[in-house]
């Protein structure tokens, strides 16, 4: 399915196209040559969905009306999974401490109407970490605020904390607490127990500061789940809640060192985000919200930035 969102007949306006393809969708956009918003879509076209040899082909049914009419290749800048083994083509990472989103890799096209480049991931020797498709989200952070010395929390699946010192990324760490609720809530034991629906603040509020107090206590508290469903006259209702607030508390209780004693800006608009924004305030801290697509456009666009730096010299 593809979703377009139209700026109007301006196309002879666009000058580069930004890509954010993730694992299972893709957004796109068009922009002027001020990095204005020309025309965007959506398409649930992501890297796991794609098969092999057909990424140019996807990539070009959805920018066709945007390049027909160009003379010279339009330059497409694009950022996340794409650039994963198994993705497009596989690109590097670049070792921290290092500016975000300013290196990446040409990929070879049979078209002659587009110039790809596919942003590099980041990786970290000691302890061993990557990511890649976040560091775009912070260097859009970084585009926005040159002057910005704090933490950046990216919740998902595998929940990054990075340190931005000086415009460069300084250190992070992943964990894998979203992997985790989602293994516990559906293929544990805790399956018979949790519901997705079954949300009390209350229930979250008390299991993070638990799990802040005494993080050691957490993987026997997590069986008491299912026994509070076979035992309590309540069902063991707040279950999912509580499931959710020992694992983001675990995970506030290992990350201390990044958001104790610093300014820290989630980057996330979703229900999971606000999550920690809210764990965040029971720890004694505090955190700004920043729009994810927000900030991966801002990041897009400093990626090109890079890329003009680099085709003029």
């Amino acid at each position: 399915m593809v979703e377009w969102w139209s700026g109007g007949d301006r196309m002879n306006q666009i000058e580069w196209i930004a890509v954010d393809w993730g694992t299972s969708r893709m957004r796109l956009w068009a922009l002027n040559a001020q990095g204005e918003i020309v025309e965007t879509a959506a398409a649930d076209a992501g890297m796991a969905k794609v098969a092999q040899g057909q990424f140019e082909t996807t990539l070009l049914q959805l920018i066709e009306p945007w390049i027909a009419g160009h003379q010279d290749p339009v330059p497409v800048i694009a950022c996340g999974m794409v650039g994963a083994r198994q993705g497009w083509q596989e690109v590097p990472y670049e070792a921290v401490p290092c500016t975000p989103s300013t290196q990446f890799s040409k990929v070879v096209t049979e078209s002659d109407q587009v110039d790809v480049r596919i942003c590099w991931g980041l990786k970290q020797h000691s302890p061993a970490d990557v990511m890649r498709g976040e560091e775009t989200q912070i260097a859009g952070l970084i585009h926005g605020r040159s002057d910005y010395d704090g933490v950046v929390c990216l919740p998902g699946t595998h929940c990054k904390w990075a340190r931005i010192n000086q415009g460069q990324v300084a250190e992070f760490q992943s964990f894998m607490t979203g992997e985790l609720y989602e293994l516990l809530a559906k293929s544990s034991v805790l399956r018979f127990s949790i519901l997705d629906d079954d949300w009390h603040s209350d229930s979250f509020d008390e299991a993070v500061l638990t799990a802040l107090d005494g993080p050691v206590s957490i993987t026997g508290r997590l069986f008491g789940l299912r026994a509070e469903s076979l035992v309590s006259k309540t069902g063991g209702h707040g279950s999912a809640a509580r499931l959710s607030g020992y694992l983001i508390g675990l995970e506030l209780a290992s990350a201390r060192r990044f958001w104790e004693s610093s300014e820290v800006s989630i980057i996330g608009a979703s229900k999971l985000a606000k999550h920690y924004q809210r764990a965040l305030r029971l720890a004694g801290s505090s955190a700004q919200l920043l729009d994810t697509e927000t900030m991966t456009l801002a990041g897009l666009r400093a990626a090109y930035s890079a890329y003009k730096v680099e085709s003029d010299v």
